[in-house]
């Protein structure tokens, strides 16, 4: 079976060699890029890049850059590196569509554990599920959601969180529930990064964004 690749994105060699180190140590096949550009190149040459580790503050393109170009065309799942813990600069970088954001410095375990989570689920949706609930049709092995018959473009993460929603219709659920579920992980940022989510699905929902309704000092419920 052939390797799983990962394209590691950073201008410091050193962070770039750490990064490469712990992933390969896990059985990837990891490949580098020193800048945007070499990037984007990389990622279109190969086709088969599984995952992105993206550091943001780098020459020529920086990571905001890469990241929407490769939004246009992909659903790849993608983790954001940086300098910068300001919460704007976190919420830039889901704007842009990334999966998962982390500060640095980081422990390479834990970036190790973020990837195997986001590879885990990429790779194991179950092939057999298509739930329809109001017109809403998520087709869960070949990653669709349709609306009145519609397609709509969602973000990995989009697809997943819609996905939570639905299969909870009638809970209400914190955003640390949603955070934890979706994410995999312990979320040690500000919830409130879920809701720069929420209102990007909203908004490709259209009216059936209604559906995910918002509970005050709590979080979100679907409901129809």
């Amino acid at each position: 079976m052939d390797k799983i690749k990962i394209l590691v994105v950073d201008d410091e060699s050193r962070m770039r060699k750490l990064v490469h180190d712990f992933l390969a140590r896990e059985g990837y096949e990891v490949l580098e890029a020193g800048d945007g550009e070499e990037a984007l190149d990389i990622f279109y040459q190969q086709k088969d890049i599984a995952l992105l580790v993206l550091d943001i503050m780098m020459p020529r393109i920086n990571g905001f850059e890469v990241c929407r170009e490769i939004r246009q065309t992909s659903k790849v799942p993608i983790i954001m590196l940086t300098a910068k813990s300001d919460e704007s600069s976190e919420l830039n970088g889901f704007e842009c569509g990334a999966d998962e954001y982390i500060a640095k410095p980081f422990s390479p375990k834990i970036l190790t554990a973020r990837v195997d989570a986001l590879i885990r689920r990429s790779y194991s949706i179950d092939s057999s599920e298509v739930t329809d609930v109001g017109g809403i049709i998520i087709d869960k092995a070949a990653h669709i959601v349709k609306i009145d018959g519609q397609e709509i473009d969602l973000s990995f993460k989009e697809f997943e969180l819609l996905t939570y929603f639905v299969d909870n219709k009638g809970l209400a659920l914190s955003r640390e529930k949603i955070l934890n579920n979706v994410w995999n992980y312990d979320y040690f940022g500000d919830p409130r990064t879920i809701d720069t989510h929420v209102k990007k699905l909203r908004s490709k929902m259209g009216e059936k964004g209604d559906y995910i309704k918002t509970v005050w000092g709590l979080g979100y419920k679907f409901e129809k």
